[in-house]
């Protein structure tokens, strides 16, 4: 079920980082409508399902076991990035600071990725110092998001929904 490259939980995420990372630079060098819109839907599926992951299975494994302050910023976060996203998707190059929304977007999520993997005080850091069994999250992740690309490719994955963030109507 796993996929034997990631280790456990928190080295599947990471690869999920390195991916958007380096998705977030093709973009930057994109130079098409086509080839950007392209790039930016990646981005976006990849963020919905390791948002999905995260918050449905990672982060309620270690809720009351590492601070709930980086928690619940975490989910903040997150909720920033999901508007961004469903305006991303909902748009295209051509329109006004679509390219600022995914340069934000990238901001976001550089400062997101390094709050989980900054080293010793970080979440990934404190995850660790548990006794949750990060092997078994990796399985329990890994199938959540094989079932998220199928969906991803057959019917599309729904609008991100915001968590923690209320979103009022303009």
């Amino acid at each position: 079920m796993a996929e034997p490259q990631f280790t456990d939980a928190i080295a599947l995420l990471k690869a999920d980082h390195r991916r958007v990372e380096d998705l977030f630079e093709k973009f930057e060098g994109a130079k098409s409508a086509e080839r950007k819109q392209a790039l930016a839907h990646e981005i976006c599926v990849e963020l919905k399902i390791h948002t999905l992951i995260e918050e449905e299975i990672f982060y309620p494994a270690f809720r009351g076991l590492i601070e709930d302050d980086t928690l619940d910023e975490a989910y903040v976060e997150h909720d920033g990035a999901k508007v961004l996203i469903n305006d991303i998707e909902a748009g295209s190059p051509d329109d006004a600071f679509y390219d600022a929304k995914v340069k934000v977007l990238s901001e976001e999520i550089k400062h997101h990725v390094h709050e989980e993997e900054m080293p010793s005080e970080g979440m990934f850091a404190q995850c660790r110092k548990t006794d949750v069994d990060l092997v078994a999250l990796r399985d329990a992740m890994a199938a959540r998001k094989k079932e998220l690309l199928a969906q991803a490719k057959t019917d599309g994955l729904p609008a991100a929904k915001p968590t923690a963030v209320n979103l009022l109507a303009a």
